[in-house]
């Protein structure tokens, strides 16, 4: 089961997810917090495997609550739970070490999902939040024009130059972004799991990162897909 806390300050919407995580058969409701201090406080006394965090929480918001909680407890998962749906918010959840980001009009299947993924490790960004991500890193300006976006906007060149990633690793990476598992990114490039795996193990080794929330957010912030 996975130990889950639910941080929400809204009375009704929290009275609703509660009785959806209640009803999930692998995930156990372990607390509720309806601020971001308690949110805080509860994840240290409670230690669960993954928090439901909004942003827009009293006290403190849910970015610096997961901030946090990822200072005393760098193994919990926090997957970010909120209607806002600007990239600055999204940047900002992952660089405080967000692993996941949901919205709330997601369905009960996704948030399920989304709960067990971050829980394995795997980030979930929701698809459309991915597509504001994406958007906004396209239009940016790139320093160095040398360095140009090639096929199916992966920065190949940036990723070698800067990371010294392969063109597969590359790839593997991007399906990382797109929270696919180590199975599905096999069956995606035509390889064996154990290959993807090593790939996987090499990529966030390249660019010096624990999980694989953190090189999501490294290959977003960086323009490298």
């Amino acid at each position: 089961m996975i130990k889950t806390l639910l941080v929400e300050d809204h009375e009704l919407e929290r009275l609703g997810l509660s009785i959806m995580l209640d009803q999930a058969e692998n995930i156990e409701l372990v607390g509720q917090a309806k601020d971001g201090m308690e949110g805080v406080e509860l994840a240290q006394e409670l230690l669960p495997d993954v928090v439901v965090m909004d942003i827009g929480l009293p006290i403190i918001d849910g970015i610096e609550a997961t901030r946090r909680i990822k200072s005393f407890n760098p193994n919990c998962k926090v997957l970010i739970f909120t209607s806002r749906d600007n990239d600055d918010d999204v940047f900002a959840a992952f660089q405080s070490g967000a692993d996941g980001y949901v919205m709330k009009d997601a369905s009960k299947e996704q948030i399920c999902t989304a709960i067990t993924s971050v829980s394995y490790g795997v980030a979930w960004l929701d698809p459309a939040i991915a597509r504001v991500v994406l958007s906004s890193i396209n239009s940016r300006p790139i320093i160095n024009p040398e360095i140009q976006q090639t096929t199916n906007g992966i920065n190949y060149e940036a990723g070698r130059l800067n990371y010294g990633l392969t063109e597969r690793e590359m790839e593997v990476l991007a399906l990382i972004v797109e929270g696919m598992t180590n199975v599905q990114i096999a069956e995606e490039l035509c390889i064996s799991p154990y290959t993807a795996k090593t790939h996987v193990h090499n990529v966030l080794q390249k660019l010096s990162a624990e999980t694989r929330a953190k090189a999501t957010n490294t290959a977003l912030t960086e323009g490298l897909v």
